[in-house]
């Protein structure tokens, strides 16, 4: 098909706000999928996807519509819409020419639907708004199409107002994306240069990777060479997605389609490098690729049974591979075992690559409590990054600790700004900017540590607005504070996988919650266990876990009280002496105890 009948096109939007939806009734207005094998949210392929009701992996889909006679190939991709997932949404982004996006009649512009918009209008494409659920009785149509005029000053008559769970008015979403969005430009007959977007391991064909053909054309059995990596396959099976993979003999400029080459190590492929024919490798200048993503949390993943070491590190190599976000290095603790210290964009993330490792590798893993990376200034002047706790050298060593800031913004009704406000002051936030979206709907914008971000302030910030208020976060830089480090002791032995660093104005409230949840996890011994959380050499908070102890004294019926006094001692010296060989087993979810904490309780 000629490149100038070919658009690339994504959707963006709010969690929620129809993106999956939107996508279906394309592609079944389309005929891309037989009406027997249509299901909802066809392009959310994960189980953990489906649970959810969210979108994790940007998904394609190549489409086939027709207009005034001619035939147009659209090729779909299908954003997140969670802040965590904001890197696959640039990376789709980069394949393409324009976006819809789809804001809510009811909810109308969200946190994240201005995040998007502004990384669409930084890569300069051609926006289609969208107005989904119009036939909601709640739907507030006028208002939002007024809201969407005056944040992104674009015309209220270019709104296509759709329902994308009943199909109403979606066919003219398509033929929009025909007239209103450019066709890919490219060189047909130039040097093949493609980007890969996306890639995932499949045990028996090896890594397929998903790519958008830039200049040039690839036919079935060349022989292709992977530019950073430097290594060469024969691209055995070459085709579009619509939705399954379907082969063809040629991709040309401007197709979106995948590539199996029986790639077998996923050392092999980058995402963002530049694929080409062998033969023509030296002429070839690289495409820029993508900018390498920066972890915002930190958290260790060990495998509960230390066989299954080789099995996470093989399990994450495969994770990696279709979620470049995440980086993993090994790591040894006392409590833990080995295991890897991994980074995240943010707790959704987390807890995503948690599910799964545990459901697609099937493994049983233990994560240790999140945390953010720290800048240290060193006495020398060099400036050293630590990623936990356990990293901090001596307070000698070193004359400043910086924490990361980022800029929040929280969209709430008007009426939660008074509360939302109390939690962000609560939580050292520095007062930005206040805006009105409408007449009922507010953007705070507040400076804030990500570490009291990631915290709890999503759930605080919930509660307080009873579930209307959503938030987005963008990384500022370092600032120096008075953060100091605090050791977690149990029967005197420091353990360094729930030690923390936190603001000295909260160390103590903070270490005496976490004490009391570890007194909950840690079951009793036959001997007593003191847990305390020191700062430096000062002990700032102190629990006791009481002895199991036998009643010794309940076979003596009255008598001197002296025979009761001469075997409680000697109950006293068994247990002083147990406690002088004994060790205190502290289970797996007590390391896990940090994340329960809530400031509120």
């Amino acid at each position: 098909m000629k490149i100038e009948h070919t658009r690339n096109f994504c959707i963006i939007a709010h969690i929620d706000h129809g993106k999956s939806t939107l996508a279906d009734r394309l592609i079944d207005l389309t005929g891309a999928v037989a009406k027997r094998e249509m299901k909802d949210q066809m392009l959310d392929s994960m189980e953990l996807e489906r649970e959810r009701g969210i979108t994790i992996k940007a998904a394609a889909a190549t489409l086939i519509h027709k207009k005034d006679g001619k035939e147009y190939r659209l090729n779909l991709i299908d954003t997140p819409g969670h802040v965590d997932f904001t890197y696959e949404v640039t990376r789709a982004m980069a394949s393409c020419e324009g976006a819809i996006l789809v804001v809510d009649a009811a909810q109308g512009i969200e946190a994240q639907t201005v995040a998007n918009m502004y990384l669409a209008m930084g890569q300069d494409l051609a926006i289609i708004p969208v107005l989904n659920k119009i036939d909601l009785q709640a739907a507030r149509v006028d208002e939002v199409i007024e809201e969407i005029e005056n944040v992104f000053a674009l015309p209220h008559e270019d709104v296509i107002g759709v329902s994308a769970k009943t199909g109403l008015n979606c066919a003219a979403v398509l033929d929009a994306i025909v007239d209103k969005l450019p066709a890919p430009e490219g060189e047909p007959d130039g040097v093949l240069r493609a980007l890969i977007f996306d890639a995932r391991y499949d045990d028996y064909r090896g890594v397929i990777l998903y790519v958008r053909i830039v200049d040039g054309r690839l036919k079935k059995g060349e022989k292709i060479r992977l530019i950073r990596t430097v290594a060469t396959f024969e691209a055995l099976e070459i085709g579009v997605m619509s939705p399954e993979l379907t082969p063809l003999k040629e991709l040309n400029a401007g197709d979106v389609g995948y590539i199996i080459a029986g790639i077998k190590s996923v050392q092999d492929v980058n995402i963002g490098d530049t694929v080409t024919v062998e033969k023509m490798q030296d002429k070839v200048k690289p495409l820029p690729g993508y900018k390498e993503p920066q972890a915002m949390v930190y958290s260790g993943i060990f495998p509960t049974y230390a066989g299954d070491y080789d099995q996470l590190r093989k399990g994450l190599e495969r994770l990696r591979l279709s979620d470049s976000a995440l980086s993993f290095v090994p790591e040894s603790s006392e409590a833990l075992g080995q295991g890897f210290r991994c980074g995240f964009l943010g707790l959704l993330h987390m807890e995503i690559v948690q599910e799964r490792l545990e459901r697609e590798e099937d493994l049983d893993i233990i994560q240790s409590a999140p945390n953010v990376n720290y800048e240290l200034v060193m006495n020398n002047g060099e400036v050293k990054l630590i990623e936990s706790a356990a990293e901090m050298p001596d307070p000698t060593m070193f004359t400043e600790i910086r924490e990361p800031f980022v800029k929040v913004q929280t969209i709430v009704p008007a009426e939660f700004v008074g509360p939302i406000m109390q939690i962000c002051t609560e939580k050292r936030g520095e007062f930005v900017n206040q805006e009105y979206l409408g007449q009922d709907r507010v953007i705070l914008t507040y400076n804030m540590p990500l570490a009291e971000v990631i915290f709890d302030y999503h759930d605080r910030m919930k509660s307080a607005t009873r579930g209307y208020g959503t938030m987005d976060y963008e990384l500022m830089g370092y600032r120096a504070g008075q953060l100091v480090k605090m050791r977690l002791m149990i029967a005197g032995e420091d353990v360094d996988s729930l030690s923390m660093i936190c603001h000295r104005d909260v160390a103590e409230r903070r270490g005496r919650l976490l004490l009391q949840r570890l007194k909950q996890e840690i079951p009793r011994h036959l001997f007593a266990v003191a847990l305390q959380a020191a700062i430096g050499g000062k002990i700032v908070a102190r629990e006791t876990i009481a002895a199991l102890r036998k009643d010794v004294t309940a076979k003596c019926y009255g008598g001197d009280i002296s025979r009761k006094r001469k075997l409680l001692e000697k109950q006293k010296k068994g247990k002083k002496r147990m406690k002088m060989i004994g060790n205190v087993e502290v289970p797996q979810k007590a390391f896990m105890s940090v994340l329960a904490i809530n400031e509120d309780k």
